[in-house]
Order: structure tokens, then sequence, then C-alpha cells
């Protein structure tokens, strides 16, 4: 059962010694999480998350170990935004702790105000490319995955083979989809550490940048194409030039010559993980959400099959 935005003060108060909550108020949390925003009294806002399964108390567990990496990293310089600054925790009665830091400063990105140039969508470029030149090691200390690029795309192709097996996917997609992961030169890329979740709600920006990047609990080292792709899919198509050239600019040795074809592909692959994730959990909304888009994207493309 969620916990209540008092459950959440309440923990915010038992982690941050001196913290004295005057108001709470639930923020959507697209993890796995309980996630509130407490007003101290003196009108300091604080986030606080608690994990909802052991799975997601581990994940948590190792995105705090990450932070504090990242933390070195905004600190010095290296990476131009903030991340959560960790302040304090709460054991939980079941086990795990929740977490809480300063609220970042921003609001999420709205993705449909990027335009073409040198102002918040070439931002977005490079701040992808910073994350994406960061030491690997980061996550290996912190216990999170790292894969090699065949052994991602035969993550891709298996999850290809589930949603398949489900009989929904259009026949032509998968021919389509197929086709692209047999491609072996399409899968020539250097991992590299990805946020790995990235999404308007996870960016926040303020004064026309990104000033800031939450929710790094899916980070890991892995195919760079899966940071770009949420991008490629949503921005106004005036305004992808501008993010991939900045993007490019930023990275010091950029080989990847298939890079946005990859990123184009993983959007469209992002539909069948949206089924299966309904399917797993019985989500009867999510699955008629997910046919919904990919009955639309066989329409769209099928002039290119």
């Amino acid at each position: 059962m969620p916990r209540s935005p008092l459950t959440l003060a309440a923990l915010a108060t038992a982690a941050v010694p001196g913290l004295d909550a005057r108001s709470a108020h639930p923020v959507a949390d697209p993890g796995d999480y309980d996630t509130a925003v407490v007003t101290d009294d003196d009108g300091a806002r604080w986030t606080v998350r608690a994990p909802r399964s052991p799975q997601a108390g581990a994940a948590l567990e190792a995105e705090t170990e990450l932070l504090a990496s990242l933390q070195l990293f905004a600190d010095s310089g290296v990476l131009s935004f903030a991340v959560p600054r960790l302040a304090g925790f709460a054991l939980l009665p079941e086990g795990g702790r929740a977490v809480v830091h300063p609220a970042l400063e921003g609001t999420a990105l709205d993705v449909d105000s990027l335009r073409p140039g040198p102002g918040l969508a070439a931002d977005l470029g490079r701040v992808l490319a910073a994350i994406h030149e960061l030491p690997r090691s980061i996550v290996d200390d912190a216990g999170l995955p790292g894969y090699t690029a065949t052994e991602y795309r035969e993550r891709r192709m298996s999850e290809l083979d589930e949603a398949a097996a489900t009989g929904s996917v259009p026949t032509r997609l998968l021919r389509r989809w197929e086709s692209a992961l047999e491609d072996v030169s399409l899968w020539r890329f250097q991992p590299v550490v990805v946020h790995g979740d990235l999404s308007p709600e996870q960016v926040f920006v303020a004064r026309g940048r990104v000033v800031a990047v939450t929710g790094w609990s899916d980070a890991r080292v892995a195919d760079p194409a899966d940071d770009l792709a949420w991008l490629l899919a949503s921005a106004p198509p005036e305004a992808i030039d501008s993010i991939t050239e900045a993007y490019q600019l930023r990275r010091t040795e950029l080989t990847d010559t298939r890079l946005t074809d990859r990123a184009l592909l993983v959007s469209e692959l992002a539909l069948a993980r949206w089924l299966m994730h309904g399917v797993r959990h019985d989500l009867d909304d999510v699955v008629a959400d997910a046919l919904d888009m990919l009955a639309d994207l066989d329409e769209a493309t099928r002039d290119d099959a």
C-alpha cells in the first residue's frame, strides 16, 4: 500500500536532524517508490523516497552509492548539472531505508518547448555526452550492471522474442526489428555509463538550461543509444540536429556511426517492453495502450517495409 505524504514527512523528520516538517505533497515517481516533497519550518524543500519492494530497496541502495561518486563530478564542474545530495536515511519497519535530499532546483523538462539552436536542446546534448564520458568504475563500484555490446544486443533479442510470443506485435514490426537486430554493423558500439531511465520527469530545467538530473537507480554500463532514444522519439524534429550535434561535439572519442539509427530503433523497441510490462503485471490499461502505440507505429512505418 502506498505511503501517505504524512508518513513520508515523518520519515524525512527522522532522517535529517533538525528538520521540522510543515507540509508534504506527493510526487509522481516513475520507479517503484513512494516520493514526496516536504517543506520545513524555514521554507526549505526536501525530497523523500521510500521503496515499495525489496527489489526497489536494493536499487535505491545502489543508487545512493552511485550518487556519492556523481556528487564529486558535479562539485568539480565535470558535470554541469546537480544530482541529489543525500542528507539522511530513515530505517523502514519492513527493512530497507528511505532516503532524503534537498529538493532539486528547476522544473521538469517540457520536451515540446525545445527549439533549434544553441539553447536548451544543445545543452541536453552536452548533458547526455557528459554522462557518457564518466568512468565506468563509478557504476562498477556501486554494484550496478555492465554489459558488452554483444551482451546488450542479445538482451534486446531476448526481449523481442518474449514480446513476439504474446502474438500481439504486428508481423511487419517484428520483421523490421528482427532485421535490425541481425545487422551486426548496427551494434558496434563502445559501452558507456548511461542514466538508463531518462524522461522529462528526471531532467530539471531553469534559465534555459539543464540544472539537475535525478532518478539514477537504472544506471549501468550499456548502450549510449538508451539515453538518446527518448529524446529523438519525442523532441520536435527541428530540434534534433541541435541535440545530436552538441552531443557529438562534447564526446571526445565518438566513433559510433550508427548511434542515431540505433537510438531510433531503441525508441521503437520501448513499445514492446511497455507491452511486456503490462502483460507481466496484468495491467490491462497498459497492454491496451501498448497495442494502440504498436498499431500506430506499424502504420507509420508501412512505407519502410
